[in-house]
Formats: structure tokens, C-alpha cells, sequence
């Protein structure tokens, strides 16, 4: 058996705009490879077999428009989203304790790790270790990565960390990923999974099952720390590395990465009792994990008659960006009048994609990704 105790590892270059105190990416910089596609030619891609952490798609600057549609949705829900922040917080208190690190999945986990960790910092006064790492469906997570932490923080705790649920394809890969880790390696590690929101029902760490937009969603990088989607191609990635992640510089000045999280955290006092609440509620009844969204694709999937479960993207989050950057066949919402789908309804309108009710969808809404074999025609 390997013995990853041993394995040199490269040390990580500084990535990101946020403080070094936030967050660590465990990412290799490969800023200076041109890996991005056009929305058509990445799904042709993606569809004719090519891997997604193979390529990326074209990051464009979010419209006046579009920006607008994020500063409201800030202002209306950074309470919410700091009271889910707080219940999530105070349950891997709880369930982890004071020796814990905190291991947000690149990229939408790192801004609700970096909130993790300053609602625990501010009202705990524990100060955990955090670092972002990759990982991949269809690929695993980065064994590098998490080779490096055990090494740094021998003896701890790891808590993963993302931003919420949608089929649960991440969780399954996670798990996945610890029962490969222990086989191999003897490391045993919790594949519970950390999010705000778990609309999925498919873990019982969460902060909330409402299907809501937390704002972070709405934008790519310019929320990420300025950082692209993982990628891991053999041609780039070596033994020693970590998975690659491109870092945008050239957009320090439309950055939003800091902005959102100083707008969530001046709430945090102000949730606690609630957040606490919460928690001490769920511990004593734990909520049950019924894959309850995975069903609901499930029935879609057979309904619609798609070839490709992987076109269909549940939840708010996914479905607004299916709206952003995929090419999408149409918008099923479990009703017309959800306030949470209300910048959904715009998106879809601009785009002149159809919007159709789909009774009893755990989820708010789901975005249907147009075959460009002819499967969902």
C-alpha cells in the first residue's frame, strides 16, 4: 500500500482575490492555457463524449442587467442566507468540534466555506483552517489536494463544504471518493456533505431545503475569487499537482468575491440565537436523507424522454445558470408564482425558452439542457 504520508506534493501558489486568512486554493495555476469554448461548441463537446473538466466555457462579464438582478437578490436574502450560513456553522460545532478543517469544493462551495468560517471566528471564536480544493463528476476528487491537508493537520477533522444540492451527483462522487481513499490508502474520512441549501434531500448537513437563489449563483468567477471551474487534463496536470484552475486578474476591478461576503456577515449576530435554534432542533431529530430530488429528475428523465439524465439541472442555482451558459430546451417550476424564480421567468423570456409547471417538484424549478443529438427533441 502507497504510503501518501511520503508523497511530495507542490506547495500552492497564492491564487484568488480574497485574504490569504479566508480561504487556501489547492489549485495549480494554468492562467496562460487558452481552454475556452463557446456555450455551442462546449456542448457539442460535452455531449459528443468530451469531458467538461477538459475545457471551459467562455466567461463573460454579467450585463447591467444581469447585475442588477444580483445586488436585489443580495439585498433581499443576505439575512437568509447568513441564518443558513449560522445553522450549517453551528451543526459541524456540534458534530466536529474546535479540531476541524473546513474543505469547500471549488468553486461554488469556497464563498459558503469562507462564510462557514467567519460565523465561526465571530461568534465562537474558533478558528479553523479552510482550503478549497476539486473536484470532479466522472473524475474524483483531487487526491493531492487532500493528501496536503492531512499532512499539514495531522489528527483532524474534515468538513466538506458546498454551496447546495441539486441530483446529488457531488455528494455520490464524495462518497465515492472516501470509500476509494479508505481502500487504497487507509484514510478514512466523513463523506457528509456541508450546503447552505439541500433542496435534493441527500445530506442531512444543510442550513435550509428551501429552494432558493443565493445570490453567489448568479455569477461565475466574479463571486469565485476570481477563479474558473476546476479542470484536470493529463496534458496539464502532473503526478504532483493539483487540479488546474485559471485565475481572471484581468477582472480585479469588477471582483465581487469580497463584496458578497461582507454584505452576508454583518447579519451573523443577529441570526445566532436562530441558527442555534435550528440546530439543536435538527441534531435531536435528524433530518431524513430521502433523495427525494433525485426521484423527482428520475420521473422527469421518463416524462421528457431524455437520453441524458445529466441535462437535467435541478434547483435555482443550476437553473440559472443553465440560463447563463448552456443552451436550454425549456424551464419546468413547480408553480408560476414562486418569488423564487421570479429572475428565472426574465432569463427565460430574454432567451425565449418556454417555462412549463411541473406539479410536485421538490425543487422551485429545473433547467432542461437542449440535446444537440436530438434526444430531447
Amino acid at each position: 500500500m502507497a504510503d501518501w504520508r511520503a508523497k511530495l506534493i507542490n506547495e500552492p501558489a497564492p491564487l484568488g482575490s480574497y485574504p490569504a486568512s479566508d480561504v487556501t486554493f489547492l489549485l495549480k495555476d494554468i492562467s496562460e492555457v487558452k481552454l475556452e469554448k463557446s456555450v455551442d461548441a462546449r456542448e457539442r463537446a460535452i455531449q459528443s463524449g468530451t469531458h467538461y473538466s477538459e475545457m471551459l466555457p467562455v466567461e463573460k462579464q454579467p450585463t447591467d442587467d444581469y447585475l442588477a438582478l444580483y445586488q436585489d437578490t443580495l439585498q433581499q436574502s443576505a439575512r437568509k442566507v447568513a441564518s443558513a450560513v449560522g445553522t450549517t456553522a453551528e451543526l459541524i460545532r456540534h458534530k466536529k468540534g474546535r479540531n476541524t478543517v473546513l474543505v469547500s469544493l471549488a468553486r461554488a462551495g469556497t464563498p459558503v466555506g469562507i462564510l462557514i468560517k467567519r460565523y465561526l471566528q465571530d461568534i465562537h471564536l474558533m478558528d479553523l483552517p479552510h482550503y478549497s480544493i476539486s473536484i470532479i463528476r466522472g473524475k474524483g476528487i483531487d487526491e493531492n489536494a487532500l493528501f496536503y491537508i492531512l499532512q499539514k493537520h495531522p489528527g483532524a477533522k474534515l468538513q466538506f463544504v458546498d454551496g447546495w444540492t441539486g441530483k446529488g451527483a457531488i455528494r455520490k462522487v464524495l462518497t465515492d471518493a472516501c470509500r476509494k481513499l479508505e481502500q487504497a490508502y487507509e484514510i478514512k474520512l466523513d463523506d457528509d456533505l456541508a450546503v447552505l441549501a439541500d433542496p435534493g434531500h441527500c445530506t442531512d448537513l444543510f442550513g435550509t431545503r428551501e429552494d432558493f437563489l443565493i445570490p453567489s449563483a448568479c455569477l461565475n468567477s466574479t463571486v469565485s475569487g476570481l477563479m474558473s471551474r476546476t479542470v484536470l487534463r493529463d496534458d496539464l496536470i502532473g503526478p504532483s499537482d493539483f487540479h488546474g484552475s485559471k485565475y481572471y486578474k484581468e477582472w480585479l476591478d469588477q471582483d465581487l468575491s469580497n463584496h458578497f461576503i461582507a454584505a452576508i456577515t454583518p447579519f451573523f449576530g443577529e441570526v445566532q440565537e436562530e441558527a442555534m435554534q435550528r440546530a439543536d432542533d435538527m441534531l435531536a431529530h435528524p433530518p431524513e436523507v430521502s433523495w427525494k430530488g433525485l426521484q423527482d429528475i428520475q420521473a422527469i428523465q421518463r416524462d421528457y424522454q431524455m437520453a441524458d439524465i445529466n441535462l437535467i439541472k435541478p434547483g435555482v442555482g443550476e437553473t440559472t445558470r443553465v440560463l447563463l451558459r448552456r443552451v436550454p430546451w425549456r424551464i419546468l417550476v413547480d408553480r408560476l408564482d414562486n418569488p423564487n424564480i421570479r429572475h428565472i421567468r426574465l432569463l427565460a423570456e430574454a432567451r425565449d425558452v418556454p417555462v412549463e409547471v411541473y406539479h410536485g417538484l421538490s425543487y422551485s424549478c429545473c433547467g432542461l439542457i437542449k440535446s444537440v443529438k436530438g434526444d430531447a427533441e
